[in-house]
Formats: C-alpha cells, sequence, structure tokens
C-alpha cells in the first residue's frame, strides 16, 4: 500500500533546526546523531550574525563586502538576496526568543570582523552566541509538535525506488532502519573531523557530501576551504577558536619578537582571513612563533566581552588580560560542497541541502566572517518554502543503494592535511592522489570517502591559480580565464560551468588519465 510521508532532515545544527521551524506547521522528521542540541559546529560559532542593521549600514554595503571577500567567485544575486534579508534574519531569530545583545538604549550592539566595512555583527551572550541560537531553537523544536524527532541514530546512505529518492538509511548501533521520505534535506555540517587541525569537532567529516555523491548529485567548488587565522595553538584536537572578534575589539597579531608582521597587509590584522591566514602561516615556516596580544585590547574587558573565550584560555594556563595567546590556523569551513539552486534544490530531485554542507554561491573563494549563520537561517526559509510548493509522488518500495559510508575516513586526515593546506603544491597535490588511490584499493568499504577526497583533490589540482582559500605556491596570481566553478559528480568527471571558455573545458575533462583513476565498482 502506498503512503505519503513527512519530508526528512538530516542534522541538528542551525540549518536543521531552523528548516524544520520554517516548514512547521507541516509535519516533518528531524534526524540527529546524538542527543538534540549536543553536537554541531553551530554549538561552537563564537562570531555572530552579519546583518546590516545599523544606522550607517545597508544590505548593500553588506553585499559589497561579502562579494570583494569572496575573490570573484560569489554569486551577486544570491549575495543580494541573503544579505537583504538578513534583517529579517534577526527579527525571526529573535521571534523564536533569541536574546540578542543590545546596549543602554536597547539597540543591537555590533560588533566588528575582518572584512566588514562597518560594525554589523550581532552577537547573543558575547562569544556564546552558536550555544545561545542552538539552546533557544532546541527549545522551539521541542514545544513544535509537528517535528519528529529522531534522535541517536546516524543516516548513512539514501533510499531510492523507481520513481526517484525514497527515503535514508539510519544505523543505531548495529541496526539499520530505513526512513521513507520522498523530500530528503540535508543539514550534516562541514568537513573539519577530515583534517588534522580544526577548529571543528571531530565529527563533521562530510557525511552530507557523501550520500550527496553516492545519489548523483552534483559537488561544487570542493577546493575552497577556510582556514581559521587563529585558532589557539593548544596541542588539543579539535583546536580551540579565538574568535575575529577578538581581533575586532582591537587585539592583534605578532610574532616573539613582538613584530606585528601582519600590519602590511591591506585591512592589517583584520584583513579577510585567507590572507590573514596565509600570513602567518608562511611567518611560521619562516621559523617564527605566533601570537594574538590582547593585553591592552580588550585588556581587561575580556572577560566580560569574551566569557568562553577566556574560559578556554585560562584552562591552558594563559591569561588573555596578561599573556600572549599563541595561535596558528586551522581548517574552519567549507565553502564548497553540494551544489544548490536558490531554493536549496540540488542536481538530484528530491534533495535539498542547507547550511555548510551546501554551497550556494553566497560565499565565493572565501566566506567573509559571520555570514554562515546568516545564510543557515535565510536558506533554511527558502528551502522550506520550495519543499512547501512541491507536489511528491507517494512510496511503494523503498530499495538500499549498494553504496554507504564506511571506515575509511579515518585515514584521509594524514593525507588531506598535507594536499589541501593553506597553501598548496602540485607535487603534495599529486601525493595526495597517489594516496587515495592506495586507500581505495586496499578497502572493501568506505570507498565513497575516497572517492570524495579522490575528487577534492583533483579539483586543487586543476585549479591552476590562486584565488580565495585557494593559494598555489607554484601559481601564486589569480588567473582570469579560471574564475568559474568546478562541478563534479560521481562520474568523477568535471562539468565546468559559468564563464570558463573551451579551452577550460577540455583541459578539466577526462585527460587526467596520467594521474591515475579509480576503480570502483
Amino acid at each position: 500500500m502506498s503512503r505519503q510521508v513527512k519530508p526528512t532532515i538530516i542534522g541538528g545544527g542551525i540549518a536543521g533546526l531552523a528548516t524544520a521551524l520554517c516548514l512547521a506547521p507541516r509535519p516533518v522528521r528531524l534526524v540527529v546523531r546524538t542527543a538534540l542540541g549536543t553536537e554541531g559546529s553551530s554549538l561552537w560559532a563564537q562570531g555572530g550574525i552579519a546583518a546590516a542593521v545599523g544606522p550607517d549600514d545597508e544590505p548593500r554595503y553588506h553585499a559589497e563586502d561579502t562579494i570583494a571577500a569572496g575573490a570573484g567567485l560569489c554569486d551577486p544575486d544570491v549575495v543580494r538576496q541573503i544579505t537583504d534579508q538578513a534583517p529579517w534574519a534577526i527579527k525571526q531569530l529573535a521571534s523564536w526568543g533569541v536574546p540578542f545583545d543590545r546596549d543602554r538604549a536597547g539597540q543591537l550592539d555590533l560588533g566588528l570582523e575582518g572584512g566588514h566595512g562597518r560594525r554589523r555583527i550581532v552577537h547573543a551572550h558575547g562569544d556564546a552566541t552558536g550555544q545561545t541560537l542552538m539552546e533557544t531553537l532546541v527549545r522551539q523544536v521541542l514545544a513544535t509538535p509537528s517535528i519528529e524527532r529522531i534522535e541517536g541514530v546516524e543516516a548513512v546512505g539514501l533510499l531510492e525506488d523507481d520513481t526517484g529518492l525514497s527515503g535514508v538509511n539510519c544505523r543505531h548501533g548495529e541496526t539499520n532502519e530505513p526512513f521513507p521520505a520522498r523530500a530528503i534535506v540535508l543539514a550534516t555540517g562541514g568537513v573539519g573531523g577530515l583534517f588534522e587541525q580544526t577548529t571543528n569537532p571531530l565529527g563533521a567529516r562530510g557525511q552530507g557530501l557523501v550520500m550527496a555523491l553516492a545519489a548523483g548529485a552534483e559537488l561544487v567548488d570542493l577546493e575552497f576551504i577556510q582556514y581559521h587565522p587563529t585558532a589557539l595553538a593548544s596541542g588539543q584536537h579539535p583546536l580551540p577558536l579565538i574568535s575575529e572578534a577578538v581581533r575586532g575589539e582591537g587585539a592583534y597579531l605578532v610574532d616573539e619578537r613582538g613584530e606585528r608582521f601582519a600590519a602590511e597587509l591591506p585591512g592589517a590584522d583584520l584583513a579577510p582571513r585567507d590572507r590573514v591566514a596565509r600570513a602567518i602561516w608562511q611567518h611560521q615556516k619562516a621559523g617564527h612563533l605566533i601570537f594574538l596580544d590582547a593585553r591592552e585590547h580588550p585588556g581587561s574587558a575580556f572577560a566580560a566581552r569574551f566569557p568562553k573565550i577566556h574560559a578556554i584560555c585560562r584552562a591552558q594556563g594563559v591569561d588573555p588580560a596578561r599573556d600572549l595567546l599563541p595561535v596558528t590556523p586551522a581548517v574552519h569551513y567549507h565553502m564548497g560542497g553540494i551544489a544548490v539552486d536558490r531554493e536549496g534544490r540540488s542536481s538530484r530531485p528530491g534533495l535539498w541541502a542547507v547550511g555548510e554542507v551546501a554551497s550556494t554561491g553566497l560565499h565565493g573563494a572565501n566566506r567573509l566572517a559571520s555570514n554562515s549563520l546568516l545564510e543557515a537561517v535565510v536558506c533554511a526559509r527558502a528551502v522550506a518554502a520550495s519543499i512547501g510548493a512541491a507536489a511528491f509522488p507517494p512510496i511503494r518500495h523503498a530499495m538500499r543503494p549498494k553504496a554507504e559510508s564506511g571506515p575509511t575516513w579515518g585515514m584521509l586526515p594524514a593525507i588531506l592535511s598535507p594536499s589541501l593546506g593553506v597553501i598548496r603544491h602540485r607535487e603534495s597535490l599529486e601525493r595526495g592522489l597517489e594516496a587515495v588511490l592506495a586507500v581505495a584499493n586496499e578497502q572493501r568499504s568506505g570507498v565513497l570517502e575516497a572517492r570524495l577526497a579522490w575528487l577534492w583533490i583533483r579539483a586543487a589540482l586543476w585549479r591552476e591559480e590562486s584565488r580565495g582559500a585557494h593559494y598555489r605556491s607554484d601559481w601564486p596570481e589569480a588567473r582570469d580565464f579560471m574564475r568559474g566553478h568546478l562541478r563534479q559528480d560521481r562520474s568523477l568527471a568535471f562539468v565546468p560551468v559559468d564563464r570558463a571558455p573551451a579551452g577550460w573545458s577540455r583541459a578539466v575533462g577526462e585527460g587526467s588519465g596520467d594521474l591515475g583513476r579509480l576503480t570502483i565498482s
């Protein structure tokens, strides 16, 4: 017997929670790997939400800053759409109960971060913005009867029948359980867990990308990985983050000699993240130690302004008001992901994506600080509207795909970290491809992760230029004819798009046999 089923959202971060709330009162299923509100990058977000809500600001200024940071790869229409809706996002979050920080006059207390020309960063409880948003949205979800919560199960693959996608295969311990669905939303977060140094939870290891790849959806701009310049060099894994907002309040970078080596950058310590991260990386390679000096600004106000960061630092034996803070770049955000349109739809009918796992065109080659939480909320509304307007056939029979996620991911950090670092080179990228091939040929399961790693490194190898967060020491300049996007699918072929000329199409087609191929049945 056929049955109508609920849309299913995979992921319980801000993107997934907001999508579920925007779908209400339509019945929806929310699948999360742990207890709701206990895991995810959203929970750790110290920054805030960028929104042009100040008296001297307008959405067009926010859009201009976003496009400038994106190094030629932002979609201007998407940027305008999202920055125009930023004030709405703040109002919507406030209506859900988010207690945004305000000044004595009751106005939003706005902060400044790198790449922004005006103070437009909205916070909630200072550097606990992510945690505050999560706690608030979780309360709203718990109070919304239309949202069914499936907690403690991990989505491992998508199901399909002869009509299209038909559900999600989940694993609880050793047991598999299918959940039927015609509309599936991936809100699974980022990829930092696949790297040796990251500010992300270790569980963020690209699961959504793997599932989308297996389902036949296109991935885009995989090579663009943002390294946050100031992770606390503590030896922990993952590394604690020191928010860019600390530099926005006057802290600055120095080396062991006290030299402000980043002062010559356009924008100095508040230059876009890719430039600051490279400056630190290069200075480290020259033998220097890197520190953040917050002793004067914010100085004695540090604990009150950044209570979470202050507690993290004190736990590591340093006092931000008295000591230099040792810092290093670490993987923080993936600009690439599942290629989606303005409604969050992937190239595979029935599959949507929202949040970091999606590539909307907002971030381009380099995400502007505090645009990610904004994107999650605005795009959640777009995804919900798209699903609400769609019609779906009933499900009569579900069939599990053969390919599923497996244990290969644990072998990838040692390969991806040297290949896809802050600064890249052809030789290290080719070594990475060879290592991925060796892993794939040795494993009986988890080959989808190997295929993802292959596509990831190959994209960085073919982009023979430096643009945004992708920097090649052997191609240190941007090349205008490469100012396009690279879409890839499970066939391992590139799909050239945008402004790429005919020569580009030949360059990134199937003529890469000299680098070897994955042979995955």
